[in-house]
């Protein structure tokens, strides 16, 4: 490496061009971290967001991630294979080359968690210490992510997880709210309700859950070595509001329509996002919430931007309105 001697603390993030390890990444450059990033195509992606430092490499590959981590104090695992292909196969041995690259340098693995570790018997309010017991496959391995964490942990490992509910917002391709609710380069004419009538959703809005992980980095001396925190996030209480939001931003009154779960149904055995969506069925059937009373204990305050600029931001990114002059806002502050 040619920055061992930098003052600055170095970070490693593996998934750099995604959502969320995007913003974090993003996040750590504007804190003054020396942000590195894996990539099988380190040079196209070099081109596309110059401020990291990007290195060849893949995440499967134990040398790749270990010569990539040396010297650094964190490593963000927000790696996923491309369209959740062989998504069950690849997850594990990735985030077992990251656990033996922080074993190896002392750094902290920051994990972006998720609801999926959960099932029925514990809603729909969830704490940090409910019990994982999971309905679906993609559920177990989550479990398993993070059985392997606390294990390491235990070994010496400082982990931090954060979970959120559905990701929204720029960079956020792969998600319900593009993939769901609307449809991407088109105008807002109609909007898809998974929900049942009636049954709120929790969202989480990527700039928000970044800053959200950025602020506890900050106080990475003050956290537990298996540190573990919820975000309450966007509470759609009756799973209409997100929709209201959707037309206040577009400035027009789309047709709401259900979402075609048996579409997802006929597509799975050939499309594996569509597998993959359709195994959370489950979490748009009941109300499901996570509860930030540990975060707030911690932090004090959980970053919330305002619903409408959440969402004109989110539809300018997809391509759905104009962008003009929009701009993604600072994350605003939402007191408990």
């Amino acid at each position: 490496m040619t920055d061992t001697s930098n003052a600055k603390p170095i970070a490693l993030v593996l998934g750099a061009t995604g959502g969320i390890g995007g913003h974090v990444a993003r996040g750590l450059a504007a804190r003054g971290w020396t942000v590195r990033a894996l990539n099988r195509k380190a040079g196209e992606a070099a081109k596309r967001e110059p401020r990291f430092h990007w290195l060849q490499g893949d995440a499967m590959n134990a040398a790749d991630v270990r010569r990539a981590s040396q010297d650094a104090k964190l490593i963000v695992h927000a790696v996923n294979p491309p369209g959740y292909k062989d998504w069950e196969k690849l997850v594990l041995p990735m985030l077992d080359n990251t656990i033996a690259a922080a074993h190896a340098v002392g750094a902290r693995i920051l994990l972006p968690g998720t609801v999926y570790n959960y099932g029925p018997d514990v809603f729909p309010e969830i704490t940090e210490e409910s019990p994982q017991n999971p309905v679906t496959r993609k559920g177990a391995i989550r479990v398993e992510l993070e059985r392997r964490l606390e294990a390491a942990s235990n070994e010496g490992v400082p982990v931090l997880i954060v979970r959120a509910g559905d990701y929204f917002g720029p960079g956020a391709a792969n998600s319900w709210f593009a993939q769901g609710l609307v449809k991407p380069g088109k105008p807002i004419k109609s909007v898809s309700r998974p929900n049942a009538r009636g049954v709120g959703h929790q969202w989480g809005y990527l700039p928000d859950v970044a800053e959200t992980m950025l602020r506890l980095i900050d106080r990475e001396a003050e956290l537990p070595r298996f540190a573990r925190f919820q975000m309450r996030g966007f509470w759609d209480r009756d799973g209409s509001e997100m929709i209201t939001a959707i037309a206040r931003v577009a400035g027009q009154k789309p047709k709401v329509k259900a979402f075609p779960w048996w579409l997802l149904t006929l597509g799975s055995p050939f499309v594996p996002i569509f597998r993959e969506l359709g195994e959370m069925r489950y979490l748009w059937k009941v109300p499901v919430r996570m509860g930030n009373d540990k975060l707030l204990a911690f932090l004090g305050e959980e970053p919330s931007t305002p619903i409408d600029e959440a969402v004109r931001v989110t539809l300018a990114d997809l391509g759905c309105i104009e962008r003009k002059s929009i701009k993604a806002p600072e994350p605003g502050v939402l007191l408990a």
